[in-house]
């Protein structure tokens, strides 16, 4: 008697464990016999294996969980290059297609998966256009089509704007989509701190414990201080003679731009003529540049100032994305600037190109 008692609370606890939250996936892939599957996903840049599975005749099958909160993870072919991306959750997932295009594999069973294809195919005709007019300024800036070039930097522009308009709808429309949170990482750089913690704080409560959100919510705290309104704070670093320059020390004209910039960043090489326009026109009448630089070799970064005729002041501390400027004012991506008023408050930012000029003006 003792011993059935045993057995059935054994039997109850198996069954217990196995109907719990679970994920299931099931692969056909053909051309895929005798491969190895691996399941990974992005730990601080990363790639880590969390599952794996044999294939006999291109079939496998992964069990697995219970997962916390769905994720994207890549299934990849051991000892290939082919993988494919998807939502993975407590679900039955199946997915089907050819090793030679896993990348373009189905993949059912994942609502979280449906949603973020819905927002793939919402996005495609605009990531089309977008493709096509990058590629047509690529050959414009080639050939020195000036007059195209110039014509097709307004119509990128004009894309990236309805890009981010979309992405943007579908997060304020999705709050309890495990989708948002990725997509407003995102777009986090293209937003000041307020429309970013509003966002967050619209989300489901459930979302708000994942790693994106969390991540997310820091990224506000680090925005708060050097958002528009609030006063640039100070920073000193050496310009290329070895002599240090506060940003204090700048501040008093009518405008300041900070500048962040890189030799060896392409884009801001190119926004470079029009940052030289607007301080011709305007350093006379109160305007000024001091240019932080991202670069790594003095001699790059001097030689870039030279070849670009930048005769403003420059500071760098040669630390790449480290520096520390950049740090201190969230930049993630060059060229990125600051427009300060003749009290040091911030006005205005990423300003770039006809914008930048208009501004000032």
């Amino acid at each position: 008697m003792k011993n059935s008692f045993l057995l059935l609370v054994a039997a109850i606890f198996t069954f217990s464990c196995s109907s719990g939250p679970h994920y299931k996936i099931t692969g056909k892939i053909e051309g895929a016999d005798s491969i190895t599957f691996l399941l990974q996903k992005r730990v601080e840049g990363n790639l880590v294996t969390i599952d794996s599975a044999f294939s006999k005749k291109g079939s496998f099958t992964m069990k697995g969980g219970p997962v916390r909160f769905p994720e994207m993870v890549l299934l990849s072919a051991k000892g290939t290059r082919m993988r494919t991306t998807f939502y993975l959750e407590n679900s039955d997932i199946k997915i089907t297609g050819k090793l030679d295009s896993l990348f373009n594999a189905q993949i059912t069973g994942s609502k979280t998966h449906d949603e973020y294809n819905g927002f793939v195919q919402s996005n495609k005709a605009l990531n089309e256009k977008y493709t096509k007019a990058y590629n047509d300024y690529q050959t414009a800036y080639q050939e020195n089509d000036t007059a195209r070039i110039n014509a097709l930097e307004k119509e990128i522009i004009s894309l990236q704007e309805s890009m981010i308009n979309l992405q943007k709808d579908f997060v304020r429309n999705n709050p309890s989509s495990f989708v948002s949170p990725s997509i407003l990482t995102g777009l986090s750089r293209e937003m000041e701190a307020d429309e970013l913690e509003s966002i967050i704080n619209a989300f489901d409560t459930a979302l708000k414990s994942t790693p994106a959100v969390k991540e997310l919510t820091e990224l506000v705290a680090k925005m708060k201080p050097v958002s528009i309104g609030q006063k640039a704070p100070d920073f000193t670093m050496n310009d290329p003679k070895g002599n240090p320059v506060s940003l204090s020390s700048k501040i008093g004209p009518k405008l300041l731009l900070i500048d962040f910039w890189a030799g060896w960043c392409g884009p801001c090489r190119r926004e470079n003529p029009n940052i030289v326009k607007v301080y011709k026109e305007f350093h006379n009448k109160g305007f000024d540049i001091l240019g932080v630089s991202l670069d790594r070799k003095k001699e790059e970064w001097l030689k870039a100032i030279e070849d670009d005729k930048l005769t403003w002041t420059h500071v760098s501390d040669l630390q790449y994305w480290n520096n520390a400027a950049a740090r201190l004012y969230v930049v993630n991506s060059i060229p990125a600037n600051l427009l300060l008023d003749a009290n040091g408050v911030i006005i205005a930012r990423n300003v770039l190109g006809n914008d930048l000029y208009n501004k000032v003006k």
